[in-house]
């Protein structure tokens, strides 16, 4: 499924979050965002989610207006997972990954079997099935952000947006989400601090105050003029003598 913004604006009080952004994301491609703390990288997924309507421009569900679309309708195709979601409700993890099924049910389509076998795979696969009855409140940070991802992943959507997901996750579970994430055939939109992660996308953008200010291939993005320009730092980029894949290295430039 693509999707697309077309010179896209949000402001608040004046103040420009995005400002004219333009961009399409290819069917089954998983394209990186990237960017310094307050770039617009969360605003811009958010809109792309159809949670916050922009101010000028449009986004489009593959050649569809968004804003013309019924909210269940974009459910059913978008799943967002936000960088850390709360409750102060007394729910458990499984009730958690169960509202992904939310907008497939309905008088006519009551909760079935299946629907069970889809919420139980998604806990699996992000390794919270031993601790699906447990309560939310007793969860780690990193667990909660694995039950966040699973009930995305029970939503069974075409396009999957994730605002820094491995944030809160352990080495281990941040390499197991990721490679997760990779071999799902859904396009995939995924905000990320760690720019060796960025790497292992189809395409980057890069967002500086709102705007995007660079796009293409991570070979084409990931140099060390822009990596100075946009977060300051100076980079060495090797090659890993094993796979022979492209690793960077960060110190701070003078």
């Amino acid at each position: 499924m693509k999707l697309t913004a077309e010179s896209v604006g949000w402001a608040i009080h004046g103040h420009k979050l995005l400002d004219d952004v333009s961009l399409g994301i290819a069917p089954g491609e998983t394209f990186g965002l990237i960017g310094p703390n307050g770039s617009g990288k969360t605003t811009l997924l958010r809109v792309l989610a159809g949670l916050q309507r922009p101010k000028r421009g449009r986004v489009l569900l593959d050649d569809r207006p968004m804003q013309a679309m019924p909210q269940r309708d974009i459910a059913r195709s978008i799943a967002f997972v936000e960088q850390q979601a709360e409750t102060h409700e007394r729910i458990g993890a499984r009730e958690v990954v169960e509202l992904g099924r939310t907008p497939f049910l309905s008088p006519l389509q009551p909760w079935t079997e299946q629907d069970d076998a889809i919420v139980h795979r998604a806990l699996e696969d992000v390794g919270m099935l031993p601790l699906a009855e447990r309560l939310w409140h007793t969860l780690s940070g990193g667990e909660r952000q694995r039950v966040h991802i699973a009930r995305a992943l029970a939503q069974q959507p075409r396009i999957l947006l994730l605002d820094e997901p491995t944030n809160h996750l352990d080495i281990r579970h941040q390499l197991s989400i990721l490679r997760l994430v990779k071999q799902l055939p859904v396009t995939v939109v995924i905000a990320l601090h760690d720019l060796n992660q960025a790497m292992d996308c189809d395409r980057i953008g890069v967002m500086e105050a709102g705007r995007l200010v660079d796009l293409g291939t991570p070979e084409q993005v990931l140099t060390a003029a822009r990596l100075r320009r946009t977060f300051g730092v100076q980079a060495d980029i090797i090659e890993d003598p094993v796979d022979r894949r492209r690793i960077m290295r960060f110190r701070c430039a003078l």
